[in-house]
């Protein structure tokens, strides 16, 4: 049973640098609360239903990613609105079929609270099928980045995990993640903001035009406290 509000099933879909819906709901790792993952990032992500072949292969491969994430004080949570059994049952069989176990919690969603509430499903929805929602979710709370996938297409879990350590390094530092960045690459430095800032840029190191200086940073940066 999941324990969210009205007061919390917003109008409209949860925005960037907004806070995350809370919820209490029950998963495969018994009781969840989202308030308990405060202090730790947290990728909270959705699937349209259980015992279908592209959740299934993504569910494999967050399994196998996860220590990824974890090493960096990430944690993984699913969501699919299909009851608890009807995901233990799921579990079993990826468990039984391709030799894997799934190290994160599976939130069960019957009455749709949740995936109304994170704007996976339109308030009118005649389909109880959620779209692939992803979203990250910082140490405080707030929503860091989103990603919508369609039902028919898998999320790139490589890419799931190059964006949270873009995010979680400007987050931790005054720089910005330019296209493509991997960690141990060039960050880009946030442009001036006055005529006399992008006057003084143009002196300094690393600097192709006023708007445009690249800084190195660490691979993987230090928890910020």
């Amino acid at each position: 049973m999941n324990d969210i509000g009205e007061d919390l099933q917003p109008a409209r879909p949860p925005f960037l640098y907004e806070p995350a819906p809370d919820f209490e709901a029950r998963s495969t790792k018994g009781m969840i609360s989202t308030a308990s993952y405060r202090g730790k990032w947290l990728l909270f992500f959705s699937h349209p239903a259980d015992f279908t072949p592209v959740c299934t292969s993504e569910l494999i491969a967050f399994a196998h990613i996860a220590p990824r994430f974890q090493e960096l004080g990430c944690e993984l949570l699913a969501l699919s609105i299909d009851g608890l059994y009807s995901h233990l049952a799921w579990l079993r069989s990826i468990q039984d079929r391709f030799q894997i176990d799934i190290p994160f919690p599976v939130v069960e969603d019957p009455s749709m609270a949740v995936a109304r509430a994170y704007g996976m499903l339109p308030p009118k929805a005649v389909s109880s099928s959620t779209v692939r929602g992803m979203f990250l979710i910082d140490p405080d709370g707030i929503i860091k980045a989103i990603s919508w996938y369609p039902i028919s297409t898998g999320r790139s879990v490589e890419e799931a995990f190059r964006l949270f350590q873009a995010v979680r390094m400007t987050w931790q530092e005054n720089l910005y993640a330019p296209a493509d960045w991997q960690p141990g690459l060039p960050c880009v430095v946030p442009p001036p903001k006055t005529i006399d800032d992008a006057s003084k840029r143009l002196d300094e190191d690393n600097v192709l035009d006023w708007y445009y200086q690249t800084r190195q940073t660490s691979s993987v940066p230090e928890n910020r406290e």
